[in-house]
């Protein structure tokens, strides 16, 4: 065997080591919890054969409390480029058989380099989190290594996509990452996030929680929104990542890919004719619009259990990737309320910095009131929605259905906000206030006149604040021939440094 033979066989023999990470017996640990290896769910993720790995060779530089003893190769994080369903990704996956994931400052400079990377080409970039965080033997290196990543993840917002899926723990200053991406994804049961864990919670507050009360899956997709999925399994996570990518650009200066269908684009639909009721009052599924107006009836939604009242999502129309926001009247009666606001707006800022067009579904009462909402500033996070619809330069496409009245119309891509093309349906109410609220105001005026005079779409159209009545049924053909007609949209800005977004 020749010298270079040897070499080649060493290599061999140091991957093969490299790739088993902290050993077979943490991997079989790994797998006794339900979790896949980092290795595994890089696997999973992207096209067979297409992982390429970087820094597979890196290791830490610490020589604290024994550390110097032991340096596995890759410290802890698997890196590098590959493809999903033939689209470039730059990924990270913390590998929890190694120190625990715990971040280094090797580690944070491996993550940094892929996501450097990823700018640099214009592709997404996927972190799969599963760390106990800090490594504590490195003091403010890994610090330090935190706020690397913190400001790389600022750096590529609005730039390329960035995903985290949490498939593990997810404490302290490691929460911050996620965070800072457009969008996380949690799996139940085995994932969890939360700033301080239940111990310390306990110690400070007397609180008694779990993990899975204080920052599981079901709390953080329904409660605080913090994530936007959550899913059963590793394996369905990385499913509705897969699916997740198929609505968007590589990054900020490219289109979404258009995907082929068969459903016509002149398709009618007769029921929409008659699922806004006569009362009112009264309720209807906005899921159902939906359905009948995107292609195939194909509906990504993100946010699903969080702040129910409004809908926001990924769908094709006519080929296009567009994303829907629309009033859920099934739920609060589809009233704005402080969390509807905050999912609706860093929705549509999303849709906006990477080229995807805006449908809009109206039927909106206004805001919620009381207390609650006031004390916890309904009027800065209302002003949110406002201002992301008011900034958005994206083809934005509006169709009020029913109620749009007093702020929230205008806050729901009215005309003023730049909406480029509004309609109505012809059982729209688009006034101040409902008949029955502005009889108590305005003397000698019964609701009859009222509804008469202000709740339709005429006066509206009268004005050209919308540009046309439609026919319900016609809906899913005017959307989509409004999208074609604004491909080529072009609206610039005054320039400056950047927005002052009231937070």
């Amino acid at each position: 065997m020749s010298i270079l033979e040897e070499k080649v066989k060493a290599l061999v023999e140091r991957r093969s080591v490299a790739r088993l990470g902290g050993g077979q017996k943490r991997i079989d640990a790994q797998h006794a919890k339900g979790k896949k290896t980092a290795r595994e769910r890089l696997a999973l993720l992207l096209d067979e054969g297409s992982f390429e790995e970087f820094d597979m060779f890196v290791q830490h530089r610490c020589t604290n409390f024994g550390m110097e003893s032991s340096h596995p190769d890759g410290d802890g994080v698997v890196c590098g480029q590959g493809t999903i369903d033939g689209r470039l990704v730059f990924v990270f996956a913390q590998d929890f058989t190694v120190n625990g994931g715990s971040l280094s400052k090797t580690m944070s400079e491996k993550i940094c380099k892929v996501m450097d990377m990823a700018v640099k080409v214009g592709a997404p970039v996927i972190g799969l989190n599963d760390s106990g965080g800090a490594r504590i033997q490195e003091g403010i290196d890994s610090l330090a290594g935190y706020g690397e990543i913190f400001e790389r993840n600022i750096l590529a917002s609005g730039v390329v996509p960035q995903i985290s899926l949490i498939m593990g723990p997810c404490a302290g200053g490691a929460v911050y990452s996620p965070a800072l991406t457009d969008f996380t994804l949690m799996v139940k049961d085995t994932s969890y996030m939360f700033l301080t864990g239940p111990a310390v919670v306990k110690s400070v507050t007397g609180e008694t929680v779990t993990q899975e009360e204080l920052g599981g899956a079901g709390v953080h997709s329904s409660k605080s929104g913090v994530a936007h999925f959550a899913a059963d399994t590793e394996e369905d996570a990385i499913a509705q990542i897969k699916k997740l990518l198929s609505y968007l650009p590589q990054n900020n200066m490219e289109l979404a890919p258009q995907r082929p269908t068969n459903d016509p684009a002149g398709r009618l639909d007769d029921a929409l004719n008659t699922i806004v009721p006569d009362n009112p009052n009264k309720a209807y599924d906005m899921y159902g619009v939906i359905a009948s107006i995107v292609d195939d009836g194909d509906f990504f939604e993100v946010h699903k259990n969080f702040a129910k009242n409004i809908i926001v999502g990924f769908a094709h129309m006519g080929g296009r990737s567009v994303g829907i926001v629309a009033n859920q009247p099934g739920v609060l009666a589809g009233v704005l309320d402080i969390n509807a606001s905050r999912k609706a707006a860093r929705f549509v800022r999303f849709c906006d910095a990477f080229n995807i067009p805006l449908v809009t579904l109206v039927d909106v009462p206004g805001f919620l009131c009381g207390t609650q909402q006031e004390y916890g500033a309904i009027i800065t996070n209302g002003a949110k929605l406002l201002y992301a619809y008011g900034e958005a330069t994206v083809p934005k496409v509006t169709v009020t259905l029913r109620k749009s009245y007093g702020g929230a119309h205008i806050v729901m891509s009215c005309k003023q906000l730049h909406g480029d093309i509004n309609y109505a349906w012809p059982s729209a109410e688009i006034a101040v206030m409902g008949a029955k609220g502005a009889v108590g105001v305005i003397k000698d005026v019964t609701e009859e006149e009222y509804n008469e005079l202000f709740c339709n779409p005429y006066q509206a159209a009268q004005k050209g604040y919308i540009e046309d009545v439609i026919e319900p049924r016609n809906t899913r053909f005017r959307v989509i021939r409004a999208l074609e007609v604004l491909a080529g949209k072009r609206e610039e800005r005054p320039a400056k440094k950047h927005d002052n977004l009231p937070l």
